[in-house]
């Protein structure tokens, strides 16, 4: 598989294949919305369209980064996130890096957002596709962030990789690369807002679910679903199914 990492300033052409990754936390905390009940999760281009979505449809669940603000329900942190009930939701999800880099290559033909706790998960779609070439979007830090780049390499190991699944000490270097990384000690001293104690950890919880994570722009099609928003489902992959390719 041909890989290549890029930040999203970085992106000259829409790739054909593009992994989105925001570790800390974006994409984490979009796992955990799903594993906590949501239905789908709609990505916002500005905060302004978060809070006008949730306008026209005051049962969705509305999160942004940083400290608590009016209109929305609850902030970036999977710490936070993890005791609420999203059975059958929608989710608006606006952040600074993870949201902005998927929606950057929403006219790729598949478009994954990933991090550590669905690294698997990722990498077993990427292989049951035949992906040949893959971009991987390092959202953070403008390209640097080293705990985003540390979980695209894992998944491009364990995409090229036709073991069942990843050994522990596989994994270990890279996730010490995330949790020595300057986005984890700023959300560990409290330098970030709306932060929960527990949020490095949960971030670095290597294959907590067995889903991935496909975005795509809807069609308007589905009651209650705008048209042309970019929108984020849960995908389980069969094992059986990605082992044979």
């Amino acid at each position: 598989m041909d890989t290549r990492y890029v930040g999203i300033a970085d992106l000259t052409e829409v790739p054909p294949v593009a992994v989105v990754i925001d570790v800390m936390r974006a994409f984490t905390v979009a796992a955990w919305a799903f594993a906590r009940g949501a239905e789908r999760i709609v990505l916002a281009e500005s905060l302004d369209e978060a809070l006008a979505l949730k306008a026209r449809h005051p049962g969705w669940v509305a999160i942004k980064d940083g400290p608590p603000a009016p209109g929305f329900d609850t902030v970036n942190s999977p710490g936070m996130l993890r005791s609420m009930d999203l059975r059958g939701r929608t989710v608006v999800q606006k952040t600074t890096a993870g949201t902005v880099g998927a929606l950057a290559v929403k006219d790729a033909s598949l478009v994954l957002c990933a991090g550590f706790v669905v690294a698997e998960a990722t990498a077993l779609l990427l292989r049951s596709r035949a992906c040949d070439a893959v971009t991987f979007v390092v959202t953070g830090e403008e390209g640097r962030a080293e705990e985003d780049l540390a979980c695209a390499q894992y998944i491009a190991l364990r995409a090229a990789d036709g073991a069942p699944a990843g050994a522990p000490e596989q994994a270990a270097p890279f996730l010490h690369r995330a949790a020595t990384s300057r986005a984890a000690g700023e959300l560990a001293t409290g330098v970030r807002a709306g932060v929960h104690p527990d949020d490095v950890a949960l971030c670095l919880e290597r294959d907590r679910f067995p889903f991935a994570m496909v975005a795509s722009r809807d069609a308007g099609e589905e009651a209650g679903v705008d048209a042309g928003v970019m929108t984020l489902r849960a995908f389980e992959v069969p094992v059986a199914q990605a082992e044979d390719v």
